[in-house]
């Protein structure tokens, strides 16, 4: 006569023997185990939640867990799922190790993430990215930027870099470097890298998209980074869900003209951050008039667009930043106005937007590099 199953408490005794290998701690006392089912045929299924999806060493715990709960009388079948730890619970557990955050993969060793947001295409977001990071690097911190804008990449001709990617013997890819004429220099990654042309058109579906985004974050070596600017690409689609997903730290600067449309498309984008459980943590009023040669502002898209999306999100206006002959020169040329031409109006207003967000950025040294690296290949 077959054995009862085992009860759920048996079973998570059982595993807790079972160590991640990496943190060296129980994955019971982790908190990892997040649920155990057992039915009356003896059949058990548990989920264990993970701190990267990529985690490579899946099948350590697939492996121990059959082994463990296999072993227990009355248990027919042992099936082992996955799931990934929320912000909440990365947060709980970066207390029980000792450490203030657990970012994932080769993101451990960067203090903030930014992300450039927008709800629609033609504000400036892909020109405030580039500038916002030289500024940030022009006060001596080391800064990396990821053109996300998986279909209108710009970032590599605005920053002057045309260089592949190097392939370090770890199998990660080292950024190219975007050298600036005062400051250190600014690692760089873009898709455009990997396109024999520089004008070749993206036109993969989601999840190849969803793909390259994860290895854009855990593939690359970006090192020590006291920031990580992350050029969105417009909109609320697959692009900007999969940034949610694999940057659960990340904060959400908002881009938007003065004009009434832009401002409300805009919102959708704060929104979905907003769902995610991502930080807003101002926004930037981008093509605030224009600069005549003569020094004259004129109003073309109207004015407040930005004072009202910042009043109805509770966050603070970053800042306005006109339009102006030389930014557009400046972009054409892959030359960063903040730091060829600081004392341009356009070039001053990042530049001061880049001070309040430092002045925002939480206040935490670099943790140590994260153990669990992630290695997957490029997509082909």
């Amino acid at each position: 006569m077959s054995s009862s199953p085992p009860s759920r408490d048996q079973i998570v005794a059982t595993l807790t023997p079972i160590t991640d290998p990496e943190l060296r701690r129980s994955i019971v006392e982790l908190g990892m185990v997040r649920e155990v089912f057992v039915d009356d045929d003896g059949r058990v299924r548990v989920v264990l939640a993970l701190t990267t999806p990529g985690c490579p060493i899946r099948g350590h715990f697939e492996r121990e867990i059959g082994a463990a709960v296999g072993a227990l009388p009355g248990v027919e079948a042992v099936e082992v799922a996955f799931d990934v730890l929320n912000t909440a619970e990365l947060a709980e557990l970066g207390v029980r190790l000792g450490r203030a955050n657990l970012p994932a993969g080769a993101l451990a060793q960067v203090r903030t993430v930014l992300c450039v947001a927008s709800g629609k295409g033609g504000v400036g977001k892909s020109t405030l990215s580039a500038n916002l990071a030289g500024a940030l690097a022009l006060t001596g911190e080391r800064v990396g930027v990821l053109d996300a804008d998986v279909w209108g990449y710009s970032l590599p001709r605005m920053l002057g870099v045309s260089a592949r990617p190097e392939i370090t013997a770890g199998h990660k890819l080292r950024p190219p470097l975007a050298q600036l004429r005062v400051g250190p220099a600014l690692k760089v990654m873009s898709i455009g890298f990997f396109l024999k042309e520089g004008d070749q058109a993206v036109v993969w579906r989601g999840p190849m998209l969803h793909k390259t985004i994860q290895q854009f974050l855990e593939d690359v070596e970006w090192g020590e980074l006291d920031h990580l600017v992350v050029d969105l690409p417009p909109g609320t689609g697959d692009v900007a869900m999969s940034l949610a997903e694999f940057l659960p730290q990340a904060r959400f600067v908002l881009v938007t003209t003065p004009q009434l449309v832009a401002q409300r498309v805009a919102l959708r984008a704060a929104n979905m951050a907003l769902k995610l459980n991502h930080e807003v943590v101002g926004v930037v009023e981008n093509m605030s008039g224009y600069l005549d040669s003569d020094g004259r502002h004129h109003e073309i898209f109207g004015h407040g667009g930005g004072d009202a999306i910042a009043g109805e999100l509770d966050v603070p206006l970053l800042g306005r930043v006109p339009l102006t002959i030389a930014l557009r020169e400046h972009s054409d040329a892959g030359k960063l106005l903040v730091a060829e031409q600081p004392d341009d109006a356009a070039a001053s207003a990042i530049s001061d937007i880049a001070a309040r967000l430092r002045a925002l950025a939480p206040q935490r040294s670099l943790p140590m590099a994260d153990p669990i690296g992630v290695g997957l290949p490029m997509a082909s």
